[in-house]
């Protein structure tokens, strides 16, 4: 190895990466080669990599995600909360997009959940997860997760369903080109039925492990009746008409 000392801190230097700081051992002389292969280039891949490793994670195996990133194995994955705030930014905006092309007819038959999604996000955004933290941390307890590890699985299932909203919004624009506004209709309602089942998802892929499949149906049925009841009572609150 060239360098004996990390050129960022001054520790000895014995792999890699320095031991103290993180920074790579190697560091060479910036060059327009090395800038643009590495800095540029090298980050945006990164990112990208990582963005949508986290995407296909949250998706198709969201509660095992959750229970890794609780367990400790996290540099695999983007900051939940971050792309938290990404995904519900796209949606936000996937909303405006429908909003503004889609004719006055098409709008007044859209979903209910659509309409109170576009009034209000940022509502949804505070109170979903802890609805979610909460009902799960009480339903299950042999699992000896904290509140906190609870509010990481609401954040995973919360992620899936703005991921879902987002195909939807994409669906739905493509679909007002009539010619095949059918096909993407169809679409459309089965994007939704997920979208519904997507906590259940979540839940029993985290915890298929701890309990039988009788004991996961109860309490998974239990945790939307009790959503159900909760969201009737926000949606009271918030729109009482």
């Amino acid at each position: 190895m060239s360098n004996i000392s990390c050129l960022n801190c001054g520790h000895s230097l014995s792999d890699e990466f320095c031991s103290h700081c993180g920074q790579k051992s190697n560091t060479e002389r910036i060059t327009l080669h090395s800038l643009i292969k590495n800095d540029i280039l090298g980050s945006i891949w990164h990112v990208e990599t990582k963005f949508f490793q986290t995407i296909k994670n949250v998706l198709f195996n969201p509660g095992k995600t959750a229970m890794d990133y609780i367990s400790g194995k996290r540099i695999r994955y983007n900051n939940f909360i971050s792309l938290l705030l990404i995904l519900f930014s796209f949606n936000v905006l996937g909303l405006h997009f429908y909003e503004k092309f889609a004719p006055q007819e098409t709008l007044a038959q859209s979903s209910d959940i659509k309409a109170f999604f576009s009034k209000y996000s940022k509502t949804i955004l505070f109170v979903i997860i802890p609805m979610l933290a909460i009902n799960a941390y009480f339903l299950f307890k042999k699992v000896k997760l904290n509140i906190a590890e609870h509010f990481i699985i609401g954040t995973v299932s919360l992620l899936g369903i703005l991921i879902l909203f987002l195909l939807d919004d994409i669906v739905s624009l493509i679909g007002l080109w009539k010619p095949i506004s059918m096909i993407f209709n169809s679409i459309d309602k089965i994007i939704f039925g997920l979208f519904i089942l997507f906590p259940a998802i979540t839940y029993w892929n985290a915890f298929k492990d701890s309990y039988s499949n009788p004991g996961l149906l109860w309490r998974v049925s239990t945790f939307y009746v009790l959503m159900g009841l909760e969201i009737s009572i926000i949606s009271f609150i918030l729109d009482p008409v």
